[in-house]
């Protein structure tokens, strides 16, 4: 009898410490936002997507689906999209499913980034899975709102998962967007 109650203990101890470990590999999503201080988000009101050159991006499927969740996300606070060069503000995105580099480049004077007059790069690193997500003025080429989700991209994983992350991550990144001031 003692040794079935041991026995059941012990198994009970096991089970408990296996479904710790399992759980602690589903690791939940971070995500960190800044915005630039005294922007007034009020105005923003229609977005174009922007490529930002030197930064990682995915195969053409993830793209899409990368965008058509930042897309839902932004309809649902108020912002349109549009391919009209006099957009409100600018958005673009670079990935990493490794540790990667990423580039932040600000530019003042002609072209877009780096292309013409003053600009300054600085690097950092992205995370496994990560997703940056950038905002710019265009009138004024600043950089006036950036996101990063982490633990959203895995491409070993089943496609409606990913999708299913990516469409979380993206809720949860903008949910305080636009930021209050």
């Amino acid at each position: 009898m003692k040794l079935q109650q041991a026995y059941r203990t012990a198994v009970t101890i096991g089970v408990g410490v296996m479904l710790t470990l399992a759980s602690s590999r589903i690791q939940a999503q971070d995500v960190k936002t800044n915005a630039m201080p005294g922007v007034d988000f009020s105005k923003f009101h229609t977005y174009k997507w922007i490529t930002i050159s030197g930064g990682a991006h995915p195969n053409q499927i993830v793209d899409q689906e990368i965008k058509q969740s930042v897309d839902s996300q932004l309809a649902a606070k108020g912002l349109t999209k549009t391919d009209n060069e006099k957009a409100d503000l600018y958005v673009g995105y670079q990935t990493a499913v490794d540790q990667q580099k990423q580039w932040n480049a600000y530019g003042m004077g002609g072209g877009w980034r780096l292309g013409g007059g003053m600009a300054t790069a600085t690097q950092s690193t992205i995370d496994v899975g990560s997703l940056v997500l950038d905002m710019y003025d265009p009138s004024t080429k600043q950089l006036v709102w950036s996101g990063t989700a982490t633990k959203t991209l895995d491409p070993s994983s089943k496609q409606s998962k990913n999708e299913e992350r990516l469409n979380k991550a993206m809720e949860k990144l903008l949910k305080n967007f636009p930021p209050r001031q």
